[in-house]
């Protein structure tokens, strides 16, 4: 079992004032955010005080080293507001890190690590590429070997953080000769490095202050040492592997959506009147209540679950999928259930349901669709029978 770096009576500390944080600082914001369609500098440098950039980094690179089950806590309680706040702290505590954790080799954990876990450096994954999201084995971005360095080139779309990031894990092709996970390595390429540019912000349905962007690699030379490991052809496996903990992550943060999705609805129900009375008070606004609060129970408890086999086994590959699968399907469906319950009201801009709805339509696509989750749960089944 996972041994976590923080014990209980500290996390417990650390996740009080994150969630006065949340609720003094993030939610009052959460408009201007909006509307604006970036996060307030100020309020990035307080996660930074607060040590939010390095929440799953080991301690001896300036960390503060969460196990899976305290991770997913925190991410409950983000969950709870925009989810701008968390896309941005997302990447240096989840995908654009977890690699570089898992298999960098010394002198790559100690060169970008530190800098990560103080919010001084904002990493980036990229993986997804034009025509190929779903599908990453066959991703078209090259890395061919010349002389002592690697030459990339290719387009990598979608990237979350982009904009901000100063380093860049890159999945990119090193073998030409074969199909599949094998001819993919993992490079870690700064953003200064030239031939290395970055598209511009993309305009989305929902979460507006999280940015991302197309980042283009047009003879972008870097050294055999950027690889990750420095091993060649395990930048597919390292991926997969990287998302397995992402995946329970943004369960967890689905889970956190739906409780302040039923408590607005709550709140709007007892206060809003129709025929003379509260709509609380009618039949089938309680089912939609009692349905949401039912998918959110069976949605944490899933997501505990899966958190506590990751932290005891290391791994959790099918169980991740379901609780992803289930989690935002979940959310998605108490989204709407508050827009439905807000009636008129649900469809304007000033009531947080709105703003929620579109926001959390993404979390069925990104880290693997609700569609590769099913394959992936069904083909594990399958496998092991």
């Amino acid at each position: 079992m996972t041994t976590p770096a923080v014990d209980d009576e500290t996390f417990g500390q650390l996740k009080d004032a994150v969630e006065r944080f949340v609720a003094e600082r993030l939610v009052p914001n959460e408009m201007r955010v909006e509307i604006e369609d970036e996060i307030p500098e100020e309020i990035v440098d307080e996660m930074r005080e607060l040590g939010l950039f390095g929440l799953t980094i080991p301690p001896e690179y300036g960390g503060i080293g969460l196990n899976a089950r305290q991770e997913t806590q925190l991410a409950m309680i983000f969950g709870g507001t925009a989810l701008a706040f968390r896309s941005l702290l997302a990447t240096n505590i989840g995908i654009g890190a977890r690699g570089l954790i898992f298999e960098g080799t010394e002198d790559q954990k100690q060169a970008y690590l530190p800098r990560l876990a103080s919010g001084e450096l904002i990493s980036a994954f990229a993986l997804t590429e034009p025509d190929t999201g779903s599908d990453p084995a066959n991703l078209t971005t090259r890395a061919e070997r010349d002389g002592d360095g690697y030459v990339i080139n290719g387009t990598k779309r979608y990237i979350t953080n982009a904009q901000r990031a100063g380093l860049f894990t890159v999945m990119a092709r090193t073998e030409f000769d074969k199909p599949g996970a094998d001819a993919i390595s993992a490079f870690l390429v700064q953003r200064d490095t030239p031939g290395l540019t970055i598209g511009k912000k993309d305009r989305k349905m929902g979460q507006r202050g999280t940015t991302t962007s197309d980042v283009i690699f047009d003879n972008v030379r870097v050294p055999a040492s950027a690889i990750i490991g420095q091993t060649p052809g395990r930048g597919f496996r390292l991926a997969m592997r990287v998302l397995d903990r992402g995946r329970i992550h943004i369960a967890a943060l689905a889970t956190g959506a739906c409780k302040r999705l039923i408590a607005e609805m709550i709140a709007f129900a007892r206060e809003r009147r129709q025929f003379g009375k509260p709509i609380a008070e009618y039949q089938l606004i309680q089912a939609m209540i009692a349905d949401s609060h039912t998918d959110y129970l069976a949605a944490r408890a899933l997501v505990e679950q899966t958190a506590a086999l990751y932290d005891r086994e290391g791994a959790a590959r099918t169980e991740a999928s379901a609780a992803k699968y289930f989690a935002t399907e979940a959310v998605g469906r108490v989204a709407d259930r508050a827009v439905q319950v807000h009636g008129g009201a649900g469809y304007m801009s000033e009531y947080a349901v709105e703003r929620f709805y579109r926001d959390v339509r993404l979390m069925r696509i990104y880290e693997g669709t609700s569609q590769i989750q099913q394959l992936l749960i069904a083909r594990q089944l399958l496998k092991g029978a």
